[in-house]
Order: C-alpha cells, then structure tokens, then sequence
C-alpha cells in the first residue's frame, strides 16, 4: 500500500447557501408578527433602514436594481434616490391598530371587582380574596374550605359563609366545587321551580351524558318526552362558567391575514396585505450623509449598511411575491371551494403548487406556514387549502370534501333514528363516495358529531 499526497482537479456541482439565500428563507418562514420584530430589530441595528409612512407611485425595484456583480451605491444614490412604496388601493381600509382592544380582565379581576363593592368587614373580605385566588379559569374552587379554615385558624363555618357570598357574583356557577354544584347554582339564580331538574342533576348526570332517558325515566316514573324537556333545559346550563374571561395576564390576539381575496364583478381580486411586505425606504439623513462624506471609512460603514439594507427590501419584495403566487395558485386549484364551500375542496399538495409556480416544494412549505388569507368564506390558514384525498366514483374528493357531506347528512337525518355510522357509510357509497364505517367513525369524531346513540331524541 503506498501512502502520499496528490493534487487533483475535479469539478461538482453544489448549492451554496449565501448570508443573502439565508435571509430570504428566513424571511419568507416568518409570520407577520415575527417579520415586524424582525424589522424593528434590523433598523435598530442599521440606520439607514427605515419604515415609509409617505404614500407615493408604485415602483418596481428591479427598475431599480440592476444585476451586475458591483453597483456604485453612492453614484447610484446620487442620481436617483431610493424608495420602494408597494401600490396601494385607496379603497381598501388598513387595520388600525387603535380600534383593536389590548386587554381583557380576568375572571379573577371580574370577581375581586364584585367582591369590593360588597359592604362586608375587612376579615371577610380577606378571605374572599383567598377564595378567589383559588378559583380556576374555568370558575371551579380548587381548595377546600376546611384547608382555607385551616390556614387562617377561623372557623369553618365563616369560610362556608364567605364562599356562599362568592357563588352569587356573576358568572352564574361561579366558586363552585363541581359540576354537580356548578348547575345546582345555577337552576336557584335562574328560579327553576320543577323539582325534577334538580333530582336529574343530584343523580343522573352520567345518564344525560351518555343519553340514557328512557333510564332516567323509568326511575323516576316520569314521561320521557318531560325527561327530554329537561335534559335539554340543563344542556343549556354553563359547565365551565369562567371561560368567557381570559386567562390572568393573557393577551387578546388577533388574527391579521397577510392576503385578502375579493369577488368583485364577477372575478376573485388578491389583495397583499402591507403586513406581509412592509414599506421600506433608505434614511435620506444617511442618504445625504453616504453622498457628501469624503471620509473613506465612514463611506465603508455606510455601503456596507446600505447593501445589507438592499438586501432586506429585496427579500421582503420576494416574500411578497411569493406569497402572491402561492395564493394565486390555491386560487386557481380550489375554486370550486370558494364557489360552492367545503364540499368543493379538492386534494392538493405542496408538489403540484410548487410545480405550478416553478418554485421548490420546500418554498411553498414555507410560504403558507403561517400565512393567512381573508376570503369571502372567511379566513383561513393557507395550509388549509392542502388536503389528503380519497378516489371515489367521481375522482379523487378531498378529506374535508367528505366531512362536510357527512356533517350535512346528519343534520338532515331524523332525530328520532340517528344514522349509524354504517349507514351514512351506505349514504356515501350512494353518493359515489366509497369508504368504510370506520373511516366514517373516525371522521365524526374529528367533527365532533357523537355517535348514533348520543344523538337520538325522544
């Protein structure tokens, strides 16, 4: 075996991930939210970045920007100025950030509010507070009121008092123990006078659970068309009255689509949301500066700042666009969606979008993570629109094409005979939709549908 050094020549081909590759994939993955503190924190750091409030003419920035391996930013500066002002549609109305409300209160602000007003001594009040503290988001105590008596060495009887007190604050069913008590609450605030809701709630709320009337009735020897009647008074009772609140120190979020489609005279509109690709221009203080400064390290720093400037308003400009095609082309491959609803989604995948706009499949992965369109239908994540699919008589129908005919199928089906699983399996197959009741089953349950048996009326 003979060991040495060789000097060879060979020549691959490999893909190079440039600093400016890198950060337009980055930017292209961010959400709205994160694109804007990835921006605050880009002009922070560089000073020749700023956002543009001024609204003027559309212009293109490849007019701009000419492919050329160098570019003399200070001549180019020097001649032409540069701002890129995306076009924007004076009809369109931009969100105002003012008329968004930025705090909820909690349950616990809402009770300790109630609990304020009362005319009650200092003690109490302090054990109210101790109560309330212990009250969960859904409005349940989770403590006992022999561990509250324990802890203040008071009577238990006090704490009992204090709670009672609490239990009448709205929302009705609040500092209950459990569910039983919650709807116990409840029916007395709400002067139920039939003694059977609360026989019904004492002793048979897993029968209601799991439907089991004709149970309830024998047992109370009451007509099961009344034990229907009630069943569906205390279905109407709130199990977790707390969750209208928000969480402490939770925040109201919000959902900005970054694309809008309109049906305007008799065609689909895409409209890109400023969110998405956020105005940007060159500081023109800098601008000035970069033109007249004849010292050659501060023209250094500046060029330098200037071309990583570029760089960003050029990838949020192919951001734009490539958000712009990923929507054009769910548009183009789910019409019958936005014409007739969710019976008429189709299977997609990321493959064929990429394929359609000549774009890698990892590109649109990252386009429609996270990204939202606003449509006529309402707004809708864009990895909506990709939905596995099933060959069926009538081609290939999307998952979510056959959950919403079964949805349909069992709100026109008798409440009195509830379709089984099998038979709206027998209904589908009619349709030309063959698949089996397990699927079925599965797909119920994702809609959130009960089965047969909890479904049936009396």
């Amino acid at each position: 075996m003979k060991l040495g050094y060789d000097l060879t020549l060979e020549q691959v081909q490999k893909l190079v991930m440039t600093p400016e590759l890198r950060q337009a994939i980055q930017l292209l993955q961010f959400t709205s939210l994160e694109l804007n503190e990835y921006l605050e924190q880009q002009m922070e750091e560089n000073p020749l970045l700023e956002l543009n409030n001024v609204q003027g003419d559309h212009e293109n920035i490849d007019d701009y920007i000419k492919e050329k391996d160098e570019i003399d930013w200070k001549e180019y500066i020097d001649k032409e100025g540069y701002t890129y002002r995306p076009e924007k549609d004076k009809n369109i109305k931009e969100y105002n950030y003012e008329n968004f409300i930025s705090y909820s209160p909690s349950l616990k602000d809402n009770l300790l509010f109630q609990l304020n007003v009362l005319n009650i001594d200092e003690k109490d009040k302090k054990i109210g507070e101790i109560l309330i503290e212990y009250i969960d988001e859904n409005g349940y105590l989770t403590t006992t009121i022999e561990q509250v008596a324990t802890d203040l060495e008071i009577h238990i009887n006090r704490v009992e008092k204090v709670l009672s007190m609490i239990q009448k604050f709205e929302p009705l069913g609040v500092g209950a123990r459990d569910l039983k008590e919650c709807l116990l609450i409840q029916i007395k605030k709400d002067n139920n006078k039939n003694p059977n809701v609360e026989k019904i709630i004492e002793n048979h709320l897993d029968d209601i659970a799991y439907n089991r009337l004709s149970k309830i009735s024998k047992e109370l020897d009451l007509d099961i068309i009344e034990i229907q009647d009630i069943c569906d008074y205390i279905k109407t009772l709130e199990p977790k009255p707390g969750r209208g609140f928000s969480s402490s120190g939770d925040q109201v979020k919000y959902i900005i689509p970054d694309a809008t489609i309109e049906y305007i005279d008799g065609e689909y509109i895409i409209i890109l949301n400023d969110i998405t690709g956020p105005r940007l221009n060159i500081n023109s203080f800098y601008r000035d500066m970069m033109i007249q400064n004849k010292d050659p390290k501060a023209t250094e720093y500046l060029t330098g700042k200037l071309n990583s400037a570029m760089w960003i308003i050029r990838s949020i400009e192919q951001r734009r666009m490539t958000i712009y095609k990923v929507v054009e082309s769910i548009l183009k491959f789910q019409r019958d969606f936005f014409e007739i609803g969710e019976k008429g989604l189709k299977p997609l995948t990321l493959k064929e979008v990429a394929e359609d706009i000549n774009m890698h499949e990892s590109t649109v992965s990252r386009a429609t993570n996270g990204k939202y369109v606003q449509t006529p239908r309402g707004v809708f994540e864009l990895k909506f629109f990709f939905s596995s699919g099933l060959a069926t008589n009538q081609g290939d129908v999307s998952s979510t094409s056959i959950k919403s005919t079964i949805k349909d199928i069992i709100e026109k089906e008798n409440p009195k005979r509830p379709y089984s699983d099998q038979k709206i399996a027998d209904i589908l197959k009619i349709k030309g939709i063959d698949i089996s009741r397990r699927t079925v089953a599965k797909y119920r349950d994702e809609l959130e549908i009960p089965a047969s048996t909890l479904r049936k009326r009396y």
